[in-house]
Parts: structure tokens; C-alpha cells; sequence
């Protein structure tokens, strides 16, 4: 007998109308969605931002003159499809602020310091057994003016690409213990507590490594009964 297992809920993922997160108010779709037929070369490649990438791009901490300021932390995982097998040759690339919580955006203007040896940003393509590794600093929460006191949790924005650029997933990775959680309605947005805790990256002590840098795991699952949720539009 064939084991069928279950697809995710669609509580697993946020809604593209979450009032409380005001953005989507003016973002989410107001009339039904128009399907657009994919072509070939849509579907099929070309591979997006794969060529090119140095060994650099993964270390944000040695990407200036200098060091960054903040806690150097190291950020690992895989990339897995929905039964468990990893995912090679997927670009994963990574932004977030500094350890002050400010992005190099000329948007960003709230009063924390930039860091001239500290640009956010980064990427790395998964070996064979889906694994991807990045060392950067621990990012600073940040206000957003959202409502009063809105304060962002530390997160680190993920983006994988697949074959081509219509296969992106966009998410997001929080610190465990963030005091900030219950009151951020982008991590509250997804419905699905279960889900919400897929987010939360878990301290590993074998990834620390002695006198240099703090240690945290995050795989990032594509679809399936455990997917990690994203910020991309699923079919339900």
C-alpha cells in the first residue's frame, strides 16, 4: 500500500491580507489572480546568479578593510525537499542588518550606526548532501514603524533559487528566546504556532566553534507536511 503523506496547512503560510502587518493591506490582491502561462524559458533556465560565486560571498565578516562590529556568529544548514533528501546546486542567499539593526538602504534612516565593514549581504550555492554555511554577526532588532513601538525581531532574510528565477522562496530566520516575538505581527502572521517555530533557528554547539564564533542551525525545507513558510504565494 502506498504511504501518502499529508501536504502542508495552508495556516503553515502567512496570508497575503494580515492587517495588522499594514503593508499587505495596500499589497494584497483586491480582485481575483490572472494566470499567466509559463514558457520554457521561464521553466527551465536560465540558472540565476549561480556562476560567480566566491568563496567570500559566504563570510560577511571579511568582505571590507576591516572586521565588522558585533557578536560573529555562524549560520548553517541544508536544503531539503519534502521528504527529507537534500537539495544541491540551489543559490541561497542571506541580508539583514547590522548588529546596530540598520540596513546599507537609503531607506533606512532611524539613528543606529552603519558599519563600513558590514554590507548585509550574501550568498552561497548547497553542495551534494544540500548543506550551506555563512559567517556573518548577530543582527540588532530595529524599529519599523509599523504601529507604536513596533519593533522588528533579529532576523536574517533567506532567498532560494532553484533552475530558474520563477522557482525563488523567500523567508526568514529568527534567534531562539526573542523577547520581540509576541509582538511582531510578520512572525504572528502565520497563523500555524507549529509553523512559526520552523522559523526559529536552533543553537548548535557541534557548528560553534572554540573562542570564535556562536553556532546555529536552520535547514530550509521547500514544500511538503514540514516546508518552511515563505513569503511567496502557495497553491492551495
Amino acid at each position: 500500500m502506498a504511504l501518502i503523506l499529508p501536504r502542508e496547512s495552508t495556516r503553515a503560510h502567512p496570508p497575503s491580507l494580515h492587517p495588522p502587518y499594514k503593508s499587505t493591506v495596500l499589497r494584497a490582491p483586491q480582485k481575483p489572480l490572472v494566470l499567466v502561462p509559463h514558457t520554457l524559458s521561464e521553466l527551465t533556465g536560465p540558472v540565476y546568479g549561480h556562476d560567480g560565486v566566491r568563496d567570500t560571498d559566504a563570510d560577511l565578516t571579511v568582505q571590507h578593510a576591516g572586521e565588522p562590529q558585533g557578536e560573529r556568529i555562524i549560520v548553517a544548514g541544508r536544503v531539503l525537499d519534502e521528504d527529507g533528501r537534500p537539495v544541491p546546486n540551489a543559490l541561497v542567499e542571506l541580508w539583514q542588518a547590522n548588529a546596530a539593526g540598520r540596513y546599507v538602504h537609503v531607506r533606512d534612516q532611524h539613528p543606529a550606526p552603519l558599519d563600513p565593514n558590514f554590507t548585509g549581504a550574501g550568498r552561497c550555492v548547497t553542495g551534494e548532501d544540500g548543506r550551506y554555511r555563512f559567517v556573518t554577526v548577530k543582527p540588532g532588532a530595529y524599529p519599523w514603524r509599523n504601529h507604536h513601538n513596533a519593533w522588528r525581531p533579529a532576523h536574517i532574510h533567506f532567498s532560494v533559487f532553484g533552475p530558474s528565477f520563477l522557482s525563488r522562496l523567500v523567508t526568514q530566520m529568527y534567534f531562539p528566546g526573542d523577547p520581540l516575538f509576541p509582538f511582531d505581527p510578520i512572525f504572528n502572521g502565520i497563523p500555524d504556532q507549529a509553523a512559526r517555530e520552523r522559523l526559529i533557528a536552533r543553537f548548535d554547539f557541534e557548528t560553534t566553534e572554540p573562542e570564535w564564533a556562536l553556532g546555529y542551525q536552520f535547514d530550509i525545507v521547500l514544500r511538503g507536511r514540514a516546508a518552511t513558510p515563505t513569503e511567496e504565494p502557495h497553491d492551495h
